[in-house]
């Protein structure tokens, strides 16, 4: 009866030392971890400048749409193997069989090579005589038409990573005006928490913005590679293709 009396205040001890343990992890953590300050700053709406972290959050939200939309049209929907299927299209055209290359690049005409080629073999199969010329301007033609659907809104990427950037710099500046004013203007009992939070919002706005900036710019640099890649494909296998039909008829 004496132990259970000893033990039940025991152990009563040790989880109040545990809560308080927990409870002061928990501040420290919330001092320490960067994203919890953002996600803090970013809710608090009575706090001046929070619109700030809002405008660079919306150009965050416009960058990882226009992202995924443009990966999906690029990476995926117009990319592809350039020197297999050419190999096959070649195969095909080396055989005298131009009407089958044709469906075959047809039947894949989303892909941007695939278009390319649908039209300048559409171009070559419907005619007696093949002409040089009349092949390269149905390429040329072809091309001025897949060029802008692969590089639509891509360049929005980049632009957004620069104005989020720019809105932090804008709030910085808000900020530090925030902090000069409340030592001029602020009593003493709130001029220290004045100074820090005018201080807090011209940091975080600068980190938000670059939160933003740089997944934007690399996302801008992944597109516009894999962009550049068709295109350079397009180029060299369209003037092979050309080169082949031609001499082939």
């Amino acid at each position: 009866m004496m132990l259970k009396k000893l033990v039940k205040p025991l152990f009563a001890l040790v989880g109040m030392l545990l809560a308080s343990v927990a409870q002061a992890a928990e501040k420290q953590a919330e001092l320490v971890n960067p994203i919890v300050v953002l996600f803090k700053a970013t809710a608090a709406t009575d706090k001046a400048g929070f619109w700030f972290y809002w405008l660079i959050w919306l150009c965050g939200l416009a960058v990882v749409v226009i992202f995924v939309e443009r990966l999906i049209n690029v990476n995926f929907k117009s990319s592809i193997d350039s020197a297999s299927f050419s190999a096959d299209i070649f195969k095909l055209i080396k055989a005298g069989d131009v009407a089958k290359a044709w469906k075959l690049a047809d039947s894949m005409q989303e892909k941007a090579l695939a278009y390319i080629y649908s039209r300048a073999l559409k171009e070559a199969a419907e005619r007696d005589v093949v002409d040089y010329r009349n092949i390269q301007n149905a390429v040329d033609e072809a091309a001025l038409e897949i060029i802008p659907r692969l590089e639509k809104r891509t360049s929005w990427l980049q632009t957004l990573a620069n104005v989020a950037t720019l809105i932090g710099l804008m709030g910085t500046i808000y900020g530090l005006i925030q902090a000069f004013s409340s030592l001029g203007n602020a009593d003493a009992a709130t001029k220290g928490q004045m100074l820090a939070d005018s201080i807090g919002t011209a940091m975080l706005t600068t980190l938000h913005g670059l939160l933003v900036a740089v997944p934007g710019t690399l996302m801008f640099a992944f597109i516009n590679n894999k962009t550049k890649a068709i295109l350079n494909d397009v180029d060299e296998y369209s003037v092979k293709l050309i080169h082949l039909i031609t001499g082939s008829k």
